[in-house]
């Protein structure tokens, strides 16, 4: 992203030039199914806001005229945000989330809406409405060998921003990380996935999942990128009141001040590596079922057919409009968890259930807790088990990820490795919270040492079907894999 920004700055391309690359490019990856919706009169007019700040010579910041992506679940005022579900079918946000926002006052580009599992509920990003059409083909040929079925997952629920940047549609995307959907998917996709600490970026204008773990996330693909956009979104947001009050200071760009980041570096070379237990990671996975489908059921009680959203054409009873609306537009899993959600908040089990996942979750917070106070930086784990896998392979195994939110920490993926099959898996380093500029230091040496394969700027001019035809040969991106 920075040498594309610096591309811009020197008048190299334009970003009205860039816009029309990455549209056309868009259009020649459609049977990827990353993008809901394209905002392609939007993108002209803000390259062209974009232009005339260079030419008037206004101070132009890393992120004018860059495409940007956005998750599905984020509203954009004037432009649907319908959360892959035909409950939200046709919804116009009246305003910008905060954090989108922050991105277009900086001058980025939104190329469009990316992708995900309806309302986010999901780990492989094929449970949205639209990726139904795959879902069936599959179905309807379970031990086909056809390559047209045989697309692997990307996990979830953030895979279409994945694909999007993995296409090389856009140069950052934003995206919603409540248990992983950031993390998961960058790791699967060669990716570097960002959660921010719980309070540091302002969730205002997501539409909410589990909101005590909801956190923006970020894709970009190196570190030095993650940076800035984090150093462009952190900060307090009065409509947000889990944001912190303290000011932020500002993140120090790498590669800006080489002799801090030098000595950063150095201090990173001699470090000391233990073994650490998180003793009670095992119950992790009941623990975030229970709050995550309670969460839901609260938050979800609102998509009811009265106040908005779809209504069937039942009205024999209020109680049965109610019920034939919610039967009509939610998939199985959105059912599903609004239904064991209201199991646990019942009366007679609230104590042994939501309150129980209560307390566990802060035993889980209390492990990190200690785990730093006894001098640990840095936590390294894997992000995931295996590359990504084919459909009817996949079985959710996001346990590590899901640790993470529970107790508000920062984390992210970085690139480290292609197995046999050619295709890459992540590294997760968690940090203690709000040491994300300590962690993405970290990451950024870890980056360094790997020396994972990142395609160069003049690589991304270059025309597009050679692009793309190069990339399948390098292994560095896999289109013809039909990521999810």
């Amino acid at each position: 992203m920075l040498e594309v920004s610096a591309a811009l700055t020197q008048g190299q391309i334009t970003p009205t030039e860039l816009c029309q690359k990455r549209l056309s490019l868009i259009k020649k990856t459609k049977f990827l199914n990353a993008y809901i919706t394209v905002s392609e009169e939007e993108d002209f007019k803000q390259a062209e806001e974009s232009e005339s700040r260079s030419k008037n010579e206004q101070s132009l910041g890393d992120l004018v005229g860059i495409p940007t992506a956005v998750k599905d679940n984020f509203s954009i005022s004037g432009i649907e945000t319908a959360c892959a579900s035909n409950m939200l079918k046709g919804y116009i946000p009246p305003s910008n989330a905060t954090v989108v926002q922050k991105l277009l006052d900086q001058g980025a580009l939104l190329m469009g809406k990316t992708n995900l599992d309806e309302f986010a509920m999901g780990s492989r990003s094929t449970d949205g409405v639209y990726s139904e059409q795959y879902r069936e083909k599959r179905k309807q040929n379970p031990h086909s060998k056809n390559e047209d079925l045989d697309w692997l997952m990307t996990g979830g629920s953030l895979g279409g921003t994945a694909v999007a940047m993995s296409a090389f549609t856009c140069y950052v995307a934003l995206g919603s990380a409540t248990g992983g959907s950031t993390r998961n998917p960058a790791a699967h996709c060669r990716l570097v996935g960002f959660k921010p600490s719980y309070g540091l970026v302002s969730y205002h204008g997501l539409i909410p999942l589990v909101n005590l773990m909801d956190v923006p996330g970020i894709l970009t693909r190196c570190v030095d990128d993650a940076a800035v956009v984090l150093s462009v979104l952190a900060g307090h947001d009065t409509n947000d009141c889990t944001t912190v009050q303290d000011p932020i200071n500002p993140f120090i760009w790498f590669g800006r001040c080489e002799q801090t980041i030098t000595v950063f570096l150095v201090q990173i070379e001699g470090a000391k590596v233990i073994e650490v237990s998180i003793p009670h990671t095992s119950y992790s996975i009941v623990c975030y079922q229970v709050l995550c489908t309670s969460e839901v059921a609260l938050n979800m009680a609102r998509l009811d057919g009265l106040q908005y959203g779809h209504r069937c054409d039942i009205d024999v009873s209020t109680q049965s409009m109610y019920a034939s609306t919610r039967q009509e537009v939610f998939n199985d899993v959105v059912r599903g968890r609004i239904l064991s959600g209201n199991f646990f908040l019942l009366k007679e089990n609230w104590e042994n259930y939501f309150i129980k996942a209560q307390k566990v979750q802060r035993l889980i917070a209390n492990d990190f807790a200690n785990t730093f106070n006894s001098g640990v930086d840095v936590l390294l784990t894997p992000t995931i088990l295996s590359e990504a896998v084919p459909y009817l392979e996949f079985i959710k195994g996001d346990n590590r990820t899901r640790t993470v939110n529970m107790a508000g920490l920062p984390a992210v993926s970085i690139p480290a490795a292609r197995p046999n099959q050619g295709l890459p898996v992540g590294l997760q380093l968690t940090g203690h919270a709000f040491c994300d500029q300590q962690l993405l230091t970290v990451a950024k040496w870890f980056e360094k040492q790997v020396q994972f394969p990142v395609i160069q700027l003049q690589e991304l001019m270059d025309d597009f079907s050679s692009m793309i035809t190069h990339h399948q040969k390098s292994a560095n991106i896999l289109l013809s894999e039909k990521y999810f």
